[in-house]
């Protein structure tokens, strides 16, 4: 296709990590096992919250969905980014880029707006345990649920909209990344992308910086909250049930703030550094956190394991 005597590209080349030499079969071993690990441990994850009636409350179910998200995000990178390691790069036509970034970018919200709600749980049940109950009922956990979600896919629908309709891809169709995300989808163009790069900027408030906030202040009332329990023993348990999440949004969100909010040259060997980061590392840790850190999830682990 022809616009303005420039073509429009069909196909990128993802260049991947350059120049790994005997590096390249180290670094796909070490990715696949970290993948495989991850999945392995949101399934189960979700596999013990379903099969538990223990389970079966509003922290658990967004402990669920949360690793169904982490699935979902790292299945539509990880698979790509092992063929373009082992090809040291690989073609991608350009309808499945915006495509991986679309879903990348949707689930990246979701689970900014999950961790914020899951915040919200804890500090219900923290500070206000007798109205627990009654606040976060069956309707309240549904409809949180359901604005995380439909909140996520929409902002990254507005801005994938502007981004076809407003922005010219004529060139080059290299991208120094291992997948398709915003910035290296923008270097393609060969038009201004200033619209599209402040509408993201202003999207990041709403979606990053506000429940980040948001999430600091529950945890300075859940900190004097349980600065005014009396017990060493009933601060300990008290604090137990949120040092896990806890643990999640210190690494989801300080990974995330160093990719997107933190200043940094375009070609940056560290970009991929911390993007690799955030999304190998992070979706590992989850299940690994909860698991280790959680005395439910590790109780009812356990009975399964009894049971086989």
């Amino acid at each position: 296709m022809t616009i303005n005597n420039q073509t429009e590209i069909t196909n990128i080349l993802l260049l991947g990590f350059q120049n790994l030499h005997n590096l390249r079969s180290l670094l796909f071993i070490a990715i696949l096992i970290i993948y495989i690990i991850s999945i392995t441990g949101n399934i189960v994850i979700i596999s013990l919250i379903s099969t538990h009636r223990q389970l079966h409350t509003p922290m658990y179910t967004f402990l669920g969905l949360l690793s169904s998200s982490e699935i979902i995000s790292t299945t539509n990178i990880v698979p790509n980014m092992l063929v373009v390691i082992a090809a040291d790069g690989s073609m991608l036509p350009f309808t499945a880029c915006l495509s991986q970034f679309y879903i990348f970018s949707a689930l990246t919200n979701t689970e900014c707006f999950l961790l914020t709600v899951m915040s919200y749980d804890r500090y219900l049940a923290i500070c206000h345990p007798l109205r627990y109950n009654s606040i976060m009922n069956f309707k309240l956990c549904l409809h949180l649920i359901i604005w995380s979600w439909v909140l996520g896919f929409i902002i990254t629908l507005i801005i994938l909209v502007n981004l076809v309709s407003t922005v010219k891809f004529c060139g080059p169709n290299t991208m120094n990344h291992f997948f398709c995300d915003l910035a290296p989808i923008l270097n393609l163009s060969c038009s201004d992308t200033f619209i599209v790069e402040i509408q993201a900027l202003l999207f990041s408030v709403p979606v990053i910086i506000m429940p980040f906030i948001f999430i600091i202040a529950t945890y300075i009332f859940i900190a004097f909250t349980i600065m005014r329990i009396t017990s060493t023993t009933g601060r300990k348990k008290t604090f137990s049930t949120c040092s896990s999440h806890l643990s999640t949004v210190c690494t989801y969100y300080g990974t995330l703030i160093s990719v997107y909010l933190v200043p940094s040259k375009e070609n940056s060997p560290n970009v991929k550094v911390v993007s690799l980061l955030y999304v190998i590392v992070t979706p590992l840790l989850n299940p690994i956190v909860y698991s280790f850190r959680n005395q439910d999830i590790r109780t009812a682990l356990t009975k399964c394991i009894h049971k086989s």
